[in-house]
């Protein structure tokens, strides 16, 4: 796991950590308050008894029940005090499908040092984790709500090939946020929006250091032991990743010898300025570079 993951991992643990002692905070006061002035006596004593015995049950639990635990009120507040409470109980479930996620998405691999992840499949399987709580949360255990999602999703057809697989998951996102808008609840819909954004945020903000293109450079050099020295140099100052493909010795017959390395360029820096970094370098040996790009050929992903 690299520095750039466990980055992106502490940044999710703060968010949820965060949101939790928010719940912590506000789960105190979402017990319902609400008042019918046309009750007798008798029933309101009997209501107040069960919302005083339903909030001892609650208050006995161990911490981690009341904070991830099920609703009494099923997530749908009937106070303006119990709003906050489950506006942040909806965040701190939103938080931790993604740091779960995401431990899953980076996790450590052994025996594949030079490869790397594809970071928009990571990207992917962290939003998805959070849309499916979403979903969960929109339809709790009303089984005409879950057919409805299933029609809503029927209606996605992908015709196009979608370089970012990061966007189809937004689509699947903005169907929960039309999904909870539709049955009401505005504060999950809301809540959503706010949280993938940040997240996107968060996750676009380490994308261009995670994305690379995969080349394969050749040099046609005189003094291959030089010429090679100064590629280490060069790639190490740009931390590239690389391995050496080929190298071929001047000989009678032919008197260029030949460099071959495969290297994951990043986004920044372009073949030709790097062309010209090598050719300065040593510029009495080097007699051609000559890039290629390679399709897919570091990716665990395809």
């Amino acid at each position: 796991m690299n520095r750039l993951s466990l980055s992106l991992l502490a940044t999710f643990l703060v968010i949820l950590l965060g949101s939790g002692i928010v719940t912590y905070v506000l789960r105190d006061r979402s017990a319902p308050a609400g008042v019918n002035t046309t009750k007798s006596k008798s029933e309101s004593s009997a209501a107040a008894s069960e919302t005083a015995t339903e909030n001892e049950k609650r208050a006995d639990g161990p911490l981690m029940g009341q904070l991830f635990g099920p609703d009494y009120s099923g997530l749908s507040p009937n106070t303006y005090i119990a709003w906050e409470a489950a506006a942040a109980r909806i965040a701190l479930r939103f938080s931790l499908a993604a740091f779960l996620a995401a431990l899953l998405a980076f996790r450590p691999r052994r025996g594949f040092a030079f490869t790397q992840r594809n970071p928009y499949v990571a990207q992917t399987q962290i939003l998805m984790g959070v849309v499916a709580a979403a979903m969960m949360m929109v339809v709790g255990d009303s089984a005409a709500r879950a057919f409805g999602i299933f029609a809503a999703a029927s209606l996605v057809r992908f015709r196009t090939n979608i370089r970012d697989p990061k966007e189809i998951t937004v689509l699947l996102i903005c169907l929960g946020v039309g999904l909870a808008a539709g049955i009401g609840r505005w504060d999950m819909a809301v809540i959503l929006t706010v949280f993938v954004l940040l997240s996107l945020s968060i996750l676009e903000y380490f994308e261009q250091k995670q994305v690379f293109r995969s080349m394969e450079v050749s040099v046609d050099t005189r003094n291959v032991d030089r010429t090679n020295e100064v590629l280490q140099q060069i790639f190490a100052r740009h931390k590239f990743d690389n391995e050496l493909r080929e190298l071929n010795r001047p000989d009678e017959d032919d008197p260029m010898g030949k460099i071959v390395y495969l290297v994951n360029l990043n986004t920044v820096i372009s073949t030709s300025r790097l062309s010209e970094e090598i050719l300065s370098a040593d510029a009495e040996n080097i007699d051609s570079v000559e890039w290629d790009q390679k399709e897919s050929t570091t990716y665990l992903y395809r």
